[in-house]
């Protein structure tokens, strides 16, 4: 009991399924990470209502995650991007505070209705190069299950098609535009369509902005272009604005993708198609204090100046964004005072 197997599907799942899935069509309902902005913070007095609706989180042990490289990678940049998925299992034995540290202290903690906790354990259990663009090199959201299916599909490699232990990730290339990346997300989660993939399951993407919007998507390793003061700009740990960015990016994803797999599970909001997600409250969040006036809060520094907050495998620092915690009632990291 608790593993992600969405089918078959209960009739109310069923009847939420087609009404997001409508809603996705219509006017782009799939949950994203927003480019950055100030005003996205959560005020501390702010009060945050957030429920579980019922639906399944992703709690199989282990999860296999699928990579999808989509356009033209290169492979110090892959590198950056694996590491910190080994880094999710606390298998990976890197320091404290770690990738699974934060993982294990905030995503990990949330449960469906069975009582079963959100997956510690998360495994790239495959991978598939689309070096060719064979969708395009300007991608629209509803393009990304065909871009799943295509891998999945594909001769002599095919990816598993896994509807009961998957996630899938779309990782776009600095070249590939994205329909509203940078002017509005800058990365997504939803679940696949079965007349386009076949199943039901959860994915998501994420862009490499590093040429095209660092400003929006790669904060805090670029000035921030939202209209208020002046943000702080940090050191990359890893020396790509871009790719770092993309691991903020997608560990937000990771978290809602796994908290609220089927956009019915944990959120705050009257709706599910345009919830409030555990880390859509803790935007811009990375340390004590940070949050008011774009301040991205205590972080460490190495000693070649470059910032990060938590640790991960190969001896690699990276920089994770605090994700809400049910306990304590507030946005949360492992390098929290006291912690």
């Amino acid at each position: 009991m608790g593993s992600l197997r969405l089918l078959p599907c209960h009739p109310p799942c069923l009847l939420l399924l087609l009404l997001v899935a409508s809603a996705a069509i219509a006017g782009g309902g799939v949950r994203c990470a927003p480019v950055y902005r100030a005003d996205y913070l959560v005020d501390g007095n702010q009060l945050v209502d957030m429920q579980y609706h019922m639906g399944p989180v992703v709690s199989g042990s282990p999860t296999n995650l699928y990579l999808i490289w989509y356009g033209r990678w290169e492979p110090a940049a892959q590198a950056v991007l694996r590491d910190f998925l080994a880094s999710l299992s606390p298998a990976a034995g890197a320091p404290f505070p770690a990738v699974s540290d934060w993982w294990g202290r905030t995503p990990r903690m949330y449960t469906d209705q069975t009582g079963a906790n959100v997956t510690g354990t998360l495994a790239v259990a495959g991978e598939h190069s689309d070096a060719g663009y064979s969708h395009g090199a300007s991608l629209r959201r509803l393009d990304m299950q065909s871009v799943i299916r295509s891998a999945v599909y594909a001769y002599p490699n095919p990816l598993p098609l896994d509807p009961y232990s998957g996630v899938y990730l779309v990782l776009t290339s600095p070249d590939v535009q994205v329909e509203e990346f940078c002017r509005a997300v800058c990365g997504f989660h939803y679940f696949t369509f079965a007349s386009v993939v076949g199943v039901t399951v959860p994915y998501a993407w994420v862009g490499n902005s590093g040429t095209q919007c660092p400003g929006k998507c790669a904060y805090p390793f670029a000035a921030p272009d939202y209209g208020g003061g002046a943000g702080q700009v940090l050191r990359p740990p890893n020396g790509d604005a871009g790719v770092d960015g993309m691991v903020i990016v997608l560990g937000h994803e990771l978290a809602e993708l796994t908290t609220n797999p089927l956009v019915n599970a944990w959120y705050a909001g009257d709706t599910p198609t345009a919830p409030t997600e555990i880390a859509d409250l803790c935007l811009g969040v990375y340390g004590d204090g940070g949050g008011a006036g774009g301040l991205v809060g205590n972080v460490s520094r190495a000693a070649d100046g470059a910032s990060y907050n938590v640790n991960g495998v190969n001896g690699r620092r990276f920089m994770v964004q605090w994700l809400w915690n049910p306990v304590r009632g507030a946005c949360y990291g492992p390098n929290a005072a006291g912690a």
